[in-house]
Parts: C-alpha cells; sequence; structure tokens
C-alpha cells in the first residue's frame, strides 16, 4: 500500500486566484476548474464577463487532464498526438459522455511525481489559457516548496 497526497481546498484556492490574476494581466475572462484527481471540482471559478460556457469546458479540461494525466493538447498534437484522424484514440474526445477535452487549456498536477489533480481554463485563446495554467501551477508550487514538494509546472505534461 502506498500514501497518496491529496489537493486540498486552500491549495486549489491559491491556483485559481494566480490564474485570474495572469487572466486579468492579460485582459481575458477566463473561467478556471481545479478537480481532485478524479477529475470533480474543487474550485470551479468564471471571472465577471466570462462566457457562459467556459464552466462547463474548463471542468472538461480539468478532468481529461486528471484523469487522463496528460496536458490536453497532446491529445491532438500533430503528427502523434493520440486523437488525431487515424491514430489509436481518435473518437476519444466523445468519451464520457463528451466530457473528453482534446484542446489545449487542460494540465495536470503533479506534486513529487504523482498527479493530484487538474486545472482547465477556459476563455481565451490557446497562449493566454496556457499562461494562465502554468500561474496556477507555479502558484501551487510556491505554495508547498517550503514543506519540501515539488510540483511539476510545464506545458507538455505526460504521466
Amino acid at each position: 500500500m502506498r500514501r497518496a497526497f491529496k489537493l486540498e481546498l486552500a491549495e486549489a484556492r491559491a491556483m485559481v486566484v494566480a490564474a485570474i490574476a495572469e487572466a486579468s494581466m492579460l485582459g481575458v475572462g477566463e473561467t478556471v476548474c481545479v478537480s481532485d484527481e478524479g477529475g470533480f471540482p474543487l474550485v470551479l471559478e468564471r471571472m465577471d464577463g466570462a462566457r457562459v460556457t467556459g464552466p462547463q469546458i474548463a471542468w472538461n479540461k480539468a478532468f481529461t487532464a486528471a484523469g487522463h494525466r496528460r496536458s490536453t493538447h497532446l491529445f491532438n498534437t500533430p503528427p502523434n498526438g493520440p486523437a488525431l484522424p487515424g491514430n489509436e484514440a481518435f473518437g476519444i474526445q466523445w468519451s464520457f459522455e463528451g466530457r473528453f477535452a482534446v484542446f489545449v487549456g487542460g494540465f495536470p498536477i503533479v506534486v513529487d511525481g504523482e498527479v493530484v489533480g487538474g486545472i482547465g481554463l477556459s476563455g481565451g485563446n490557446g497562449e493566454q489559457d496556457t499562461a494562465c495554467g502554468l500561474a496556477g501551477l507555479r502558484a501551487l508550487q510556491e505554495l508547498l516548496a517550503p514543506q519540501g514538494h515539488e510540483v511539476l509546472v510545464a506545458v507538455d505534461i505526460k504521466k
């Protein structure tokens, strides 16, 4: 049996605060979802003026990143993205009642080498969603560093 880390509400909130601060700096209305390891939301926040479709999309991205342990954009990145036509996971985006997201904006949350959740963002373009996601991961890194934990802050995460 092994011990597992669990992402807690205060940590998820810190990530959302950082992601929204980055979105404000970029001038984009984002929705941010931080999920647990099973893809269920711990915090879901939509900025004033952000699209009404954002909460579902952000949740889907967090769900996919946590559950499949990879950044969502890697599913359709040529040439070997598994969800591209002709590749092994083509059509996976219709799994889980359409909840599986295969485009930019979802990142697994990796602490000490283990996936403990996901962060999903919706509202900006791919670069903006990515910048906000990385801001959220950096906030967790800063929060956990004094306790000796390592948080992976990267775009192309595949665990």
